[in-house]
């Protein structure tokens, strides 16, 4: 009897892993909340994953050309996080109108919000592109590079700020699709661009085969071409007749007061992003006092904690377009139990890895040194950060389903409460008592108060008045 139900919801599990991953419309305002959740998180979670494999690909392979190279890609993207900001505060404001036009059942509305905020991206794009391309070296010697360092990546620099555009538009169209509910292209166009990005990476780096040598510049290239291929897919698909938004020449014509709207609300998602990076910089500014190895030990910590916040991110971006599209079709009470659901569901998958961090820390840091001193230390944070990861996962989905409203600045504010006011002082404070247990504590406490923060603003209600 109990094998014939573990076959049953086995069978059910596969199919509903099949239907998410096909290329069909549906509609998500009405139906069961938990199954337009899992159709939407499966094809979320696999495109947040494609975003953090083009990281390690390229790393893996630059690794093998020395340390000059692996130091100008970490601080080129140290100098892009304001590209990447600029990026996802955009995506943010996108998603949101294009699901609440979704949701009101207005097409033509939603295929010309992503029309605005392709006229954004183009701009922005250009001018960081032209900047960031023409004076590359320059912003490595800013930057604190050695001359090694500039010598050997400055052309790497340049092609990735130069190619920009591409970075701009894959976040955007995949904003588009996830707010229209068609989170199978999202998820398949980055497929496309890491698949391209891991042939073409050995290729130009070391020149196999055909492909000439370009050492470090390769991996700009390889990465650049891969991401401008997954965007002409994403067009084809815009450009599609039976798909559920179709871009055409009216959709570009601009639109002052939809441009206006769309700027206000991407503002409030470039200041999360600023807010969450720049407090983790100044964290590890205080780690820094305490040696090369807690500054590795807690990097490699988040690195796994980043892993396993991906399914979590995926399941967030399911909540806010299941919250806009649902406002969108004058459904509020149905928005708030999305994402509540949302959430219940990301605090027991968070339980389980909280388990595992608590208990075996060890192990998942021996895949990445062999160091003791930074096993331990990373197993440190772990283990106290890992604990309250039930009580984050509150916190992560309800500000998703917020932003996903629209209201992309009470989000910033409680970011900028619980990271400038309470996690920096916190760690700098606490270090200097408890040494580097301290600094992982002061992130421990700044994340279960975003969370307190977070449903007290998600039961008041206000962002379900949210006009975008």
């Amino acid at each position: 009897m109990l094998s014939l139900q573990v076959r049953r919801r086995t069978r059910t599990l596969v199919s509903l892993l099949r239907e998410s991953l096909r290329d069909e419309e549906r509609d998500y305002t009405r139906g069961s909340i938990r199954r337009a959740l899992v159709l939407l998180a499966i094809p979320m979670i696999l495109e947040m994953s494609m975003e953090a494999i083009f990281a390690v690909v390229d790393i893996f392979f630059v690794a093998r050309l020395g340390p000059a190279a692996v130091s100008t890609v970490g601080i080129t993207e140290a100098m892009m996080t304001i590209l990447y900001a600029v990026s996802i505060g955009i995506a943010m404001a996108t998603t949101a109108m294009v699901a609440r036009r979704v949701g009101e059942r207005r097409r033509r509305a939603a295929a010309a919000v992503a029309g605005q905020s392709l006229w954004v991206a183009a701009l922005l794009a250009t001018l960081i592109g032209v900047i960031g391309g023409w004076y590359a070296p320059e912003l490595l010697t800013l930057m604190g590079a050695s001359d090694e360092v500039i010598t050997t990546g400055s052309r790497y620099t340049t092609v990735m700020f130069a190619g920009s555009a591409s970075i701009f538009y894959l976040f955007l169209f995949n904003a588009i699709f996830r707010g229209a509910g068609d989170a199978t292209i999202a998820m398949r166009s980055l497929w496309i661009a890491n698949a391209i990005n891991i042939v073409l990476d050995p290729c130009l780096i070391f020149g196999l085969g055909p492909f000439p040598a370009m050492g470090l510049t390769g991996a700009a290239v390889a990465t650049t071409i891969g991401r401008t291929v997954g965007i002409v897919y994403q067009l084809m698909s815009l450009r599609r007749t039976h798909g559920r938004l179709r871009m055409t020449r009216h959709a570009l014509r601009l639109r002052w007061p939809m441009l206006r709207r769309l700027l206000r609300v991407s503002a409030g998602g470039v200041g999360q992003y600023l807010i969450v990076t720049s407090s983790w910089v100044l964290v590890m500014r205080v780690l820094t006092v305490f040696g090369t190895q807690a500054v590795a030990g807690f990097t490699i910590a988040m690195r796994v904690i980043y892993l396993v916040f991906l399914p979590a991110w995926g399941l967030g971006n399911a909540a806010a377009t299941l919250v806009g599209q649902t406002l969108g079709a004058k459904q509020p009470e149905r928005a708030v139990r999305s994402a509540w659901q949302a959430t219940w569901a990301n605090v027991a998958f968070m339980a389980l890895v909280a388990i595992v961090f608590v208990g075996v820390p060890e192990f998942l840091l021996r895949g990445f040194t062999k160091d003791t001193d930074v096993i331990a230390i990373g197993a440190m944070c772990l283990r106290i950060v890992g604990a309250g990861l039930p009580i984050a996962a509150i916190g992560m989905i309800l500000t998703q389903g917020i932003n996903g409203a629209g209201d992309t600045a009470t989000p910033t504010w409680l970011n900028f409460i619980a990271y400038w006011l309470l996690q920096i002082p916190l760690a700098w404070w606490f270090a200097q008592w408890f040494a580097e247990p301290g600094v992982a504590w002061a992130l421990l406490i700044s994340e279960v108060t975003f969370s307190i923060l977070a449903i007290i603003v998600f039961r008041r209600g206000r962002w379900q008045q949210q006009d975008v």
